[in-house]
């Protein structure tokens, strides 16, 4: 762990400068060197997926916040860069590093079964920023009901989002359909968190302030399933190992949403158990006496540091392209595959995150 961290913070440091020139604008003079080879997978991620250092890696990579920073001429020059590729055009000039970089901005910011460009702020990318802020802010102001009432609202609202930009499948979601689930999402979390903070008012202020970690844990658990029910209901695209679609899945979907919601939870919980401890030692300091402002930026800024770790690692506990026995779906499905696709014994789909 200590060496995923280190590496990241060294790779980091080292990339910054160059980070948002990745793609080449190379003049017609500028190289010799032969084109790039078109036998690159880019379907899957650079690094192993069967490991967690790999997967750590790879997420790290995905979540990254500065991908938000990229702008659309950014972000539509890497789409070409990588569905040129995928036909057997490789951009002159193109370094192997370089398409890399372009496949993680296309990744970070393009949804990977509808090839729709996600919101920004549903992009994992963006998981860091507004989690640390929104966090830091539920766990500043907890005391009182009116602002415990807000900022789960604005934290089940923001899930929402996430929860529906990072859905599995690609069957459409009409409007009905996305405002019932937001609505019923939203109004079970904030409830929960609302009973959670009544309960906790004759208890001492340290295990208070552990309140928004359970109210959020428990939301986790409402709004995720609640935004991903279509994919309970009628199932999530199913493959084999070389992508072709053998059918859609409940079972699926529902190994992929319990996999999403325990990621989030342990995602919180380094942000969310950590600095209630340190809080609770430096308000008795002179320091937040003198300037008890200074708290809730404080509290932002311890949750923004356990996120950058906790976001990627947690994400990477479950490959994002997760697998099932064939012998473990719907019993309709399994003579479907056994029909059609005798020798396959395990499907493949995407999770979601």
């Amino acid at each position: 762990m200590i060496n995923i961290v280190s590496g990241w913070l060294a790779a980091r440091v080292a990339s910054t400068a160059a980070y948002f020139t990745f793609i080449p604008l190379h003049c017609c003079t500028c190289t010799m060197a032969a084109e790039l080879s078109t036998s690159i997978n880019i379907k899957e991620p650079r690094w192993d997926q069967g490991t967690f250092v790999g997967r750590a890696k790879h997420f790290f990579t995905v979540t990254d916040p500065r991908n938000i920073l990229l702008s659309n001429e950014q972000l539509e020059k890497a789409r070409r860069i990588i569905l040129d590729y995928k036909k057997g055009v490789v951009t002159p000039g193109l370094t192997e590093d370089e398409l890399w970089r372009a496949k993680y901005v296309f990744d970070s910011a393009f949804h990977p079964d509808t090839g729709e460009k996600m919101l920004l702020i549903g992009r994992m990318s963006a998981q860091v920023p507004m989690n640390m802020t929104i966090t830091g802010c539920m766990m500043t102001f907890y005391r009182t009901t009116p602002a415990v009432l807000f900022w789960q609202w604005i934290n089940q609202s923001f899930n929402a989002i996430v929860n529906y930009t990072n859905r599995s499948g690609d069957a459409p979601i009409t409007v009905n359909q996305l405002g019932t689930a937001y609505v019923s999402a939203t109004t079970g979390a904030v409830a929960t968190a609302l009973g959670l903070n009544a309960l906790a008012k004759h208890v001492s202020p340290l295990i208070g302030r552990f309140v928004p970690f359970a109210a959020v844990a428990a939301a986790n658990c409402i709004n995720i399933p609640l935004m991903r029910q279509r994919e309970l209901k009628h199932g999530i695209p199913v493959t084999d190992e070389n992508d072709n679609r053998l059918g859609e899945s409940s079972k699926a979907a529902q190994q992929a949403i319990t996999q999403v919601v325990v990621s989030r939870i342990l995602m919180a919980s380094p942000g969310m158990a950590i600095p209630p401890f340190l809080m609770n030692s430096l308000e008795k300091k002179a320091f937040l006496k003198r300037f008890p402002w200074m708290s809730a930026p404080i509290q932002v800024g311890l949750v923004g540091f356990c996120l950058v770790f906790a976001t990627p690692l947690c994400c990477a506990l479950f490959p994002q392209k997760s697998s099932m026995a064939v012998s473990r779906l719907e019993p309709e499905l399994q003579e479907k595959i056994r029909a059609s696709h005798p020798g396959v014994e395990i499907v493949y789909f995407n999770k979601g995150l």
